[in-house]
């Protein structure tokens, strides 16, 4: 095939219908062979690249065929004879960047880095326009682990989001999908929510910041807040459900995701008292959270059974991965939180949602726009096909 004379031409001008069918006609007839054949539109303006194998003998037909196609349509065409097909494109990965706005600036960047290590930006596609702007670049002859953090880097420097995931069918099928909930799936703290019916919020926040501080670890500090609720009846779980907001594209997000059929679980160390009428809201069977000490229809300040804490968050993602059939390689955690550090680490990959700098430093990627769905472009997914699944969605009952 090295040696297969082969020839490649270039189309460019304004974009209307009939196009293919005036290009493959014009070489139609000749015994050529289409062996690659790809085309985009920008604003209206096609470009199409054909590469032709088993050429005539009479090449000058042929290349006479496409200059007069060409004149017709008005469209402005490149001819260049050569030899072989395609290169192979070995070690291909994803790079998805995000900006609000995505800048010239920040597309250099990228082409930097991918360069410096070697790697070939082969196609690049848009995924989004609103609220964020989102392209997917395939790159061949790079390496995750080195590509992921180099531009992770100078995304932190240049202002923009970046992911970097293997290409190929890692990055295609069915996954499961992990999810913190507080300052995550939704934009309060439960615990937060719970104080303020108690009239213990100067408290609890006390007690938060002396676990900023390193003071206390997740499970001194919970049991420290959760001491501040004792006596509140349980009636106050209903208003606290009741006061939650989800995340801008949160819904959006587990629908999309159930409509794929992937599998959606929520790992919190909040209280499933809260967690499980909110997964049960939005159709999300699995759910991991911290239970409340009940006496007498009011809370007795103790926490019931074992911590969901940052260890237990990453046995969970495995457990359920393990029910759900699937590899930790087809695992997606997204998280905020220190407490998400081992989860983020476990899965497949691991998404930084408007976190902390210590968890965004961490992660495979982060996401610092506030829209829960922007998670939908990182495994790949357009928002034309996300509008367009919404548009399809038979109402919930």
């Amino acid at each position: 095939m090295a040696d297969l004379q082969t020839l490649a031409a270039t189309l460019s001008g304004p974009d209307r219908p009939g196009i293919t069918h005036a290009l493959m006609s014009a070489v139609a007839g000749l015994g050529t062979e289409v062996l690659d054949l790809e085309q985009v539109v920008v604003r209206g303006q096609v470009t199409i690249a054909l590469l032709l194998g088993s050429l005539p003998d009479d090449l000058d037909r042929l290349e006479d065929r496409l200059a007069g196609t060409a004149a017709r349509l008005g469209y402005r065409l490149t001819i260049e004879e050569g030899l072989g097909d395609n290169p192979p494109r070995p070690r291909r990965v994803v790079v998805t960047i995000l900006g609000r706005p995505l800048r010239a600036t920040h597309l250099a960047a990228v082409g930097r880095v991918v360069s410096e290590h070697g790697g070939n930006i082969d196609r690049v596609r848009r995924l989004s326009r609103t609220p964020m702007t989102t392209l997917e670049f395939m790159v061949s002859n790079a390496e995750v682990a080195a590509l992921r953090p180099a531009l992770a880097a100078t995304a932190a420097e240049t202002g923009f989001d970046v992911s970097v995931s293997p290409a190929g069918l890692a990055r295609q099928g069915r996954r499961l999908v992990v999810m913190d909930v507080d300052s995550t799936l939704i934009r309060d703290e439960v615990i937060e929510l719970l104080a303020r019916h108690a009239g213990r919020e100067a408290e609890v926040a006390a007690v938060t910041e002396r676990a900023m501080r390193g003071e206390l670890d997740f499970a001194e500090s919970l049991h420290a807040r959760v001491a501040t609720l004792s006596g509140l009846p349980v009636s106050v779980f209903d208003d606290v459900i009741e006061a939650v907001r989800l995340t801008p594209g949160a819904r959006t997000l587990v629908a999309t995701l159930q409509d794929l059929g992937f599998a959606v679980a929520l790992v919190s160390g909040g209280f499933v008292e809260v967690v499980k009428p909110l997964a049960k809201s939005l159709g999300i069977k699995h759910v991991a959270a911290n239970r409340l000490e009940v006496s007498d229809g009011v809370l007795t300040g103790k926490v019931k059974g074992e911590v969901v804490d940052r260890a237990m968050k990453a046995t969970m993602l495995k457990k359920f991965a393990a029910a759900e059939g699937l590899p930790l390689s087809r695992t997606v955690a997204v998280g905020d939180g220190a407490n998400d550090l081992d989860m983020l680490a476990a899965a497949g990959l691991g998404i930084a949602f408007n976190a902390k700098p210590a968890v965004r430093a961490s992660a495979d990627t982060a996401l610092n726009f506030p829209y829960l769905d922007a998670v939908l472009y990182l495994l790949g997914f357009s928002r034309e096909e996300v509008e367009d699944a919404a548009a399809n969605r038979p109402p919930r009952p």
